[in-house]
């Protein structure tokens, strides 16, 4: 552990990203200097292609995975290479069995620029995409998805409360987390898809291992990642829980805790 990363794989908002919106300049350029020593980068995130232009223009190089891992994306290219997505069978199964235990969700679904919502789901980034909605998702679902999202948007549950259940109710079928505590909004992807398994694919692809790569993450879609680097690092203004999953903490997203993290990492031999 002693040695320089082969490759640093960090999430976006709230790791990298200020609520603002923002990125520092002294994340780009330790971003950047990474780069310059030959360390891959992946910028990995629950966001969907659709939202990644200000990251390219922002930083101008490496490699995305996107939708908690059902996707890779080339970033310079805007082009989805590879992606692994939830049927439309799974889809109707995963609405009516989570109305089931949770009356009051409701859901959307969403593929590169196609995104749908059930009326009663209030949408807080997408708004506009899908300004009419319908009554029941499954008369929106015309086939395969990257993910699928269920919301209480009364606020009846937290997204910690949502989990809990979905876990029980969704085994076998999909993988569900969540990226935000205070949305009560869960996100649901295929069935084995997360940031980890995708980020140990393209890692494997490369012929790096898990110990030589370090990722950097702030809520459950990251602790996948966080579990399976060598070395990992949780927000410490991110989910109480993501110590559990990583190997250290670094400091605040608003203190460019991931920069200086890089920074030292970059100092250690190759």
């Amino acid at each position: 552990m002693s040695k320089r990363p082969k490759l640093i794989a960090t999430d976006l908002d709230g790791t990298i990203v200020h609520h603002d919106g923002t990125i520092t300049q002294r994340t780009i350029d330790a971003f950047t200097e990474a780069r310059d020593l030959g360390v891959q980068i992946y910028f990995v995130t629950g966001r969907p292609p659709r939202w990644m232009n200000e990251i390219r223009d922002a930083f101008g190089f490496g490699g995305a995975i996107c939708g908690n891992g059902a996707m890779l994306y080339d970033l310079q290219s805007r082009e989805v290479t590879e992606e692994w997505l939830i049927s439309k069978e799974v889809q109707i199964e995963v609405a009516q069995r989570m109305r089931k235990a949770i009356p009051t969700i409701s859901f959307a679904i969403e593929t590169h620029d196609y995104y749908h919502r059930e009326k009663s789901y209030i949408p807080r980034w997408d708004i506009g995409l899908d300004n009419v909605g319908v009554e029941r998702i499954e008369d929106a679902a015309k086939g395969p998805i990257f993910k699928m999202l269920a919301r209480c948007s009364g606020g009846e549950l937290t997204s910690d409360e949502m989990l809990e259940v979905a876990l029980v109710e969704l085994e076998g079928l999909v993988t569900v987390t969540h990226s935000n505590p205070y949305e009560s909004l869960l996100e649901i992807s295929a069935l084995g898809i997360s940031k980890g398994t995708t980020l140990a694919k393209v890692a494997g692809r490369l012929g790096i291992n898990a110990a030589d790569c370090v990722s950097f993450g702030d809520n459950p879609n990251d602790f996948p990642m966080l579990q399976w680097c060598g070395r990992s690092f949780a927000m410490t203004d991110g989910h109480p829980d993501g110590i559990k999953y990583a190997k250290d903490l670094a400091p605040s997203h608003d203190d460019d805790g991931v920069a200086i993290v890089i920074e030292k990492l970059l100092e250690l031999p190759a």
